[in-house]
């Protein structure tokens, strides 16, 4: 039965308008949801910060529709539930001797939600998470299930992983799938952050996975390094490099935080997905008490990027926890936004203080988009969607796409509606 109690996003900062929640335990029952419903969105695990999950109808939640990991060694790839979490796709991967070949900092996201809005894990060779789908499996304004493939009609997939929730209700994915292989991961203190402008490839370059945290006004980060076991190691773990110093202790991201629930460090090696996030699985990372904003720039606009974020350092200081620069490598997801370029990754963790957070990403954007950065779609912004949508080449095509599955606009919200107008 579906409840009326208004539930929340992960932070608290959003409380969704929609009459009802649903959580089907069929696909079957889904369908006749979407197909009765005026109104429909997908409700995750929470973990975006705007209004992209909103509605005034119908929220689903798919965390009850059966668990399903089947893999295809032939093919490389395996068809997941997409309401599963990374975590639980990933333990049932690495049993049966599979990968994924990269995640996000968190493992307790769903892998529809993550791929819809782009989220990425870090690597300057490694793609945003949505690369990885091989096809998908949706339901739509009619209820009916529709299937869209890379081997049947590529450049359709390309448009329809970041979906935004636009084209109906995700309800299994094709995700390329690899041998397993361990990871070692080390953390260096003290990085003057001088080093990431004139050793920027050096530093991105030194291991499978590499984050960069600082807050902009210390002049100094904290680098991790996450190195495949099976691939060139990292710097002398033993010695400083480029003025950092490693560590002899396990580290949190953000600095007041102990580092209990973070995935192992001090170059002790593990499964990938005992390490390619930052943190376990098993506990809630924090109490949700903080805002995000991402922004994603082409590579070759970092060294200014630094400097435009080290001069507003002390603004971002006060209200931030944390920051983390991250690598991703160009993909062909008509929206994702490291589209047709390899981007460099500026997230920040803030206060929850949603008026004085808001000032700074502002102040932020406005440095930062006229050098090609692209928000984070499932995080604050303060840029309006016409500047946000000139650097999309294929909009207008995702415009069309929109209107051709879900011509009535069944799947979409304000959020939506703010970025693709109906009509």
């Amino acid at each position: 039965m579906p409840t009326t109690q208004a539930p929340t996003n992960w932070a608290g900062n959003i409380t969704f308008s929609a009459a009802r929640l649903h959580h089907p335990d069929s696909v079957d029952e889904l369908r006749r949801i979407v197909s009765s419903a005026d109104r429909v969105r997908v409700l995750g695990t929470g973990h975006s910060f705007n209004r992209i999950a909103d509605t005034e109808g119908d929220l689903v939640n798919l965390d009850r529709l059966p668990h399903r990991v089947e893999t295809d060694p032939g093919k490389s790839t395996a068809t997941i539930a997409a309401g599963m979490r990374y975590a639980h796709v990933a333990q049932a991967l690495h049993a049966e001797g599979f990968a994924l070949a990269n995640l996000a900092s968190l493992p307790h996201i769903t892998v529809a939600g993550a791929c819809t809005t782009a989220t990425h894990g870090s690597g300057s060779d490694q793609r945003c998470l949505a690369a990885a789908v091989a096809g998908l499996e949706l339901v739509g304004p009619d209820g009916e299930v529709t299937r869209i493939g890379r081997d049947e009609d590529p450049d359709r997939l390309n448009g329809a992983v970041v979906g935004l929730g636009g084209l109906g209700v995700v309800t299994a994915m094709t995700l390329d799938i690899e041998p397993t292989f361990d990871v070692a991961q080390w953390v260096w203190t003290g990085l003057p952050l001088d080093r990431l402008d004139d050793s920027f490839e050096e530093i991105f370059g030194a291991a499978y996975s590499v984050s960069v945290f600082t807050d902009w006004r210390s002049g100094e980060g904290v680098v991790w390094l996450k190195c495949r076991t099976d691939l060139p190691g990292p710097p002398d773990p033993g010695q400083p490099w480029l003025g950092a110093h490693p560590a002899n202790r396990h580290h949190h991201p953000v600095p007041a935080m102990p580092p209990l629930h973070c995935t192992e460090q001090l170059g002790a090696p593990g499964p990938w997905h005992e390490r390619l996030p930052h943190f376990r699985p098993d506990f809630t990372p924090s109490n949700g008490d903080e805002l995000q904003s991402e922004l994603l720039l082409p590579r070759e606009s970092a060294s200014a990027a630094f400097a435009a974020l080290r001069g507003l350092g002390d603004r971002i200081a006060p209200v931030v926890q944390v920051s983390e620069v991250r690598t991703v490598a160009a993909d062909e997801l008509w929206l994702s936004p490291a589209y047709g370029r390899d981007s460099v990754a500026f997230h920040f963790t803030w206060v929850p203080d949603h008026d004085a957070v808001i000032e700074v990403v502002a102040a932020m954007e406005e440095a930062l988009l006229p050098l090609g950065a692209r928000p984070h779609w499932g995080k604050l912004t303060t840029a309006a969607p016409e500047r946000i949508l000139s650097s999309y080449d294929r909009a207008g095509d995702f415009a069309r796409l929109l209107a051709e599955h879900d011509p009535a606009g069944k799947f979409r919200n304000a959020y939506l509606e703010g970025y693709f107008p109906t009509g």
